[in-house]
């Protein structure tokens, strides 16, 4: 279906406009982390496209993808700090060990 490009930079406000209105009431967000959550999302982006017809969904089926987003980041982050942490931890114990290599071996010089 072919909608003027006036239809579609409205139709997708109002999903925006929508979906910033529920994540200040579920997520408790400030209306500025709400804008710039869903202005900086993937899912924006693919909105903002006409040929992915998005516009054309209701603004929950939207609001579910951006969720979606939002948590797979979140797990990407949470893996990303455990990874961290494990490389600290296992250059701290390598470095305990050369300590105590070094330590040993100065007992006996």
């Amino acid at each position: 279906m072919n909608v003027s490009q006036a239809e579609f930079q409205n139709m997708k406000d109002e999903i925006v406009k929508d979906i910033i209105a529920r994540l200040m009431d579920e997520r408790a967000l400030s209306l500025q982390e709400a804008f710039d959550t869903v202005y900086r999302s993937r899912l924006f982006e693919k909105l903002n496209n006409p040929d992915t017809g998005l516009f054309f969904q209701s603004s929950g089926y939207v609001y579910s993808y951006l969720m979606d987003e939002i948590n797979d980041e979140a797990l990407e982050r949470k893996q990303s700090e455990v990874s961290v942490k494990t490389s600290l931890q296992r250059a701290i114990n390598e470095m305990h060990a050369g300590e105590v290599k070094h330590n040993a071996r100065s007992m006996f010089d």
